[in-house]
């Protein structure tokens, strides 16, 4: 997707094309009064004063039509500087300008303004040269926005654009934008009923509705099932912690500012936990450990709260609330090396079950010029970032490196993967960490008998089950595989009144062989349910009429094709078993 704002010609065009949509407002509304236009990310927009109007979707092509006509004028775009006192007589009869000047420093700076033909707006600059260059445009969309960002303020009218060089370019983005919405999880989310958020509950809150437990269960026990042949040990700890808690690991001074406020309870300061790992080195800490129990693997789902400001919330993507899929390995210090091997290795597996393949590697380290951010210990930092880069060199994973990116406490590395639409996000982490068993005091006896500090690896492979869900959907467009789906089979009968009671045998078989079954048995018409089930995305449709019943068979048809199939239903209950059992590839 295009950054507008990291593109200097695309910038000074959009930035041209927002006043361009400010004149033919103004042509179209009269009345208009204009508070700022500037270029975005996605393109631009402009916050304007209606009055009492209230674009509606019908009026954007008339304004739209109304810009081609001035960009075929091709007036210049005419820069003019004026004093501040100028500037105020200028745009006395506008109190948003008027707003906007008197907050200058002083009443001799030099103020820049642009006009073309009829309308003159203030701007720093730069424009193109005439309006016949902003010539590719389409208006994206409108919505209310405070002056000021201020709820407090008058709520004004806010158009969004976008504006290309050439036609193929503007198609190219538009059919981006298309895309993005059509793969949108939370659209798709709302649709097949996954989560849900209500304001009585908060921003980034999501509520996991029925069809996104079952989404989410059943990547829990993915996930758990290889932990387990990998030797995890899972554990649950509370959602709070002590201050306390976190003045000894350290994340109250480095972390603070992320964590939802402090309560008191009776003479006890609490917050929600951030992360896991305070409590799990309270787990380990637990019991005398030897050389030959470790390595120690603790893991856990566990749910975690991070202040995200609101405007940053998205779905399941970026939340408040999270569930991690966590884990805490304690190892010797000789055994570093093999148990980051295999958790990279358990990455690598997790991304080829799930089809993942656009996906980079980065190793994050400390900046050694940073006293204050990171733990001060040269001989650490210096020992744990060649283990994790001789790791990654051995397995032959090709990585880059971020200096500057490391947790406080040790390097890590970050798996960024490139979803179907959008900027990259990070998935799982891999964390290695010398200091907070020595806060916790952590030991281990050593085979010469000496007390020695592990080490430990915090890791996160699917990173939360939220951001993860968000993902999955949004590279399936929402048609889950089979495994994973919420509904597997829906049992459709033609007419109740004759097939319904095999319908529901087939329902009862079916649900009998643990298959997750639904039976709609509802008085609507079979070509209404079947084009249900398609916006539902459901795998599979079992159309049960007639034939079916005298012959004892099923009818399926599987999403995204229109053939019917006849099998017996020992034959469709088998093929359905081993497509389960296959966890097939998710397809982009």
């Amino acid at each position: 997707m295009v950054n507008f704002k990291e593109d200097k010609d695309l910038n000074v065009l959009n930035h041209s094309c927002a006043h361009l949509m400010a004149q033919a407002v103004k042509h179209l509304y009269p009345e208009a009064k204009f508070w700022v236009g500037p270029v975005v990310e996605e393109g631009f927009y402009y916050d304007i004063d209606l009055g009492d109007k209230v674009i509606k979707e019908e009026d954007i092509p008339v304004i739209e039509k109304e810009m081609k006509k001035i960009s075929k004028d091709g007036k210049r775009i005419v820069r003019q500087e004026i004093s501040k006192n100028e500037a105020l007589d200028m745009f006395k009869d506008d109190p948003y300008k008027v707003d906007l000047i008197s907050r200058m420093d002083e009443d001799e700076t030099i103020i820049s303004c642009y006009s073309q033909g009829d309308f003159t707006d203030l701007c720093r600059g730069p424009h193109v040269e005439s309006v016949k260059e902003c010539k590719y445009f389409k208006l994206i969309k409108f919505s209310g926005a405070y002056w000021k960002g201020d709820a407090k303020n008058k709520m004004l009218q806010r158009i969004y654009g976008v504006c290309f060089r050439t036609e193929e370019e503007l198609n190219a983005h538009l059919k981006e934008l298309s895309e993005a919405a059509e793969r949108d999880h939370r659209k798709i989310g709302k649709n097949l009923e996954i989560f849900m958020n209500h304001d009585l509950v908060g921003k980034g809150m999501p509520l996991w509705l029925p069809n996104g437990a079952i989404v989410r269960k059943q990547l829990e026990n993915y996930i758990y099932e290889k932990e387990q042949k990998l030797g995890y040990k899972h554990v649950y700890t509370p959602c709070v912690g002590t201050v306390n808690l976190y003045k000894t690991s350290g994340h109250w001074d480095h972390y603070k500012e992320n964590m939802f406020p402090m309560m008191k309870v009776d003479e006890e300061e609490f917050v929600l936990r951030p992360m896991n790992c305070p409590h799990h080195m309270l787990v380990y800490a637990n019991d005398l450990h030897s050389y030959r129990d470790l390595p120690i693997r603790i893991g856990e789902f566990a749910t975690d709260f991070r202040y995200e400001a609101s405007g940053a919330v998205k779905g399941l993507e970026r939340v408040r609330c999270m569930c991690q899929n966590d884990a805490h390995l304690f190892v010797t210090p000789e055994q570093i090396g093999e148990e980051f091997k295999k958790v990279v290795k358990l990455i690598l597996d997790v991304y080829r079950d799930f089809g993942i393949k656009d996906y980079s590697f980065r190793l994050s380290l400390r900046d050694k010029e940073d006293k204050e951010k990171y733990f001060d210990d040269d001989e650490m930092w210096d020992s744990a970032e060649a283990k994790l880069r001789e790791v990654l060199n051995d397995l032959g994973v090709e990585y880059y490196e971020a200096k500057g990116e490391a947790a406080f406490y040790g390097p890590k590395l970050d798996v960024e993967v490139k979803p179907a639409v959008g900027p990259e996000v990070t998935l799982s982490t891999c964390q290695l960490d010398f200091l907070l068993p020595r806060r916790f005091e952590l030991s281990y006896i050593d085979k010469d008998g000496s007390k020695q500090i592990p080490v430990v690896l915090h890791r996160a492979i699917f990173g939360t089950f939220d951001r993860f869900t968000a993902f999955i959907l949004e590279e399936t467009k929402g048609a889950l595989p089979l495994w994973l789906s919420p509904v597997q089979v829906n049992v459709v009968p033609v007419n109740n009144q004759y097939h319904l009671e095999y319908a529901e045998k087939i329902f009862n078989r079916l649900k009998d062989d643990s298959i997750r079954v639904n039976l709609d048995d509802r008085e609507e018409k079979l070509g209404y349910k079947l084009r249900e089930n398609v916006l539902k995305k459901i795998p599979y449709i079992l159309i049960i009429g007639q034939k079916e019943v005298d012959n004892n068979t099923v009818s399926y048809r599987k999403y995204g094709s229109e053939e019917t199939i006849t099998v017996t239903l020992d034959e469709f209950t088998d093929l359905i078993k081993k497509e389960i059992e296959s966890k097939e590839l998710l397809n982009k």
